[in-house]
């Protein structure tokens, strides 16, 4: 299935199921994705992992299913879910090669492991989150460092 030959959503989801969620979601082709993610409605992300959506999702605190599709993405999910604990992981079965097949099963027990009330995932999370925060605020680490980087580059005009 390459990018060209699907024109619209309505082209690869089974016939009705826009109907019949209607009212419970939204099926979009681009959606303002961090006035999303600040939504309390929102209670997970299924993401390719690229690095401004991850970032997005942590300040948000908003936990990752992790969908990678090429390049880096893939080291950013293994990174999030094994080393740093802040994503599920939903797993892929390779076909014919390069082309890789995400299973309804593999998607429903991600979804269902990071809903879950108990997961380790959101509330590590949520502790990111917070972090997140407070490095940009007055005192924070990021809000110092680049303090010395605007001082670094006017010194050096």
């Amino acid at each position: 299935m390459g990018g060209d030959s699907i024109n619209h959503h309505e082209d690869i989801l089974q016939q009705g199921l826009l109907d019949r969620t209607a009212e419970k979601g939204m099926i979009c082709r681009w959606a303002p994705q961090v006035e999303v993610l600040a939504h309390k409605a929102i209670g997970g992300f299924v993401s390719h992992c690229g690095w401004n959506s991850i970032l997005e999702s942590l300040w948000c605190g908003v936990p990752i299913v992790t969908w990678p599709i090429h390049a880096e993405q893939k080291l950013n999910a293994f990174k999030m879910v094994r080393e740093l604990g802040l994503a599920v992981e939903m797993r892929s079965n390779e076909v014919n090669g390069d082309d890789l097949v995400m299973m309804a099963d593999e998607i429903k027990e991600a979804i269902s492991r990071l809903m879950d009330s108990d997961c380790e995932v959101r509330k590590r999370v949520q502790e990111m989150a917070e972090k997140c925060k407070k490095a940009v605020m007055d005192g924070g680490s990021s809000h110092g460092y680049f303090a010395r980087l605007i001082e670094d580059i006017i010194a050096n005009i």
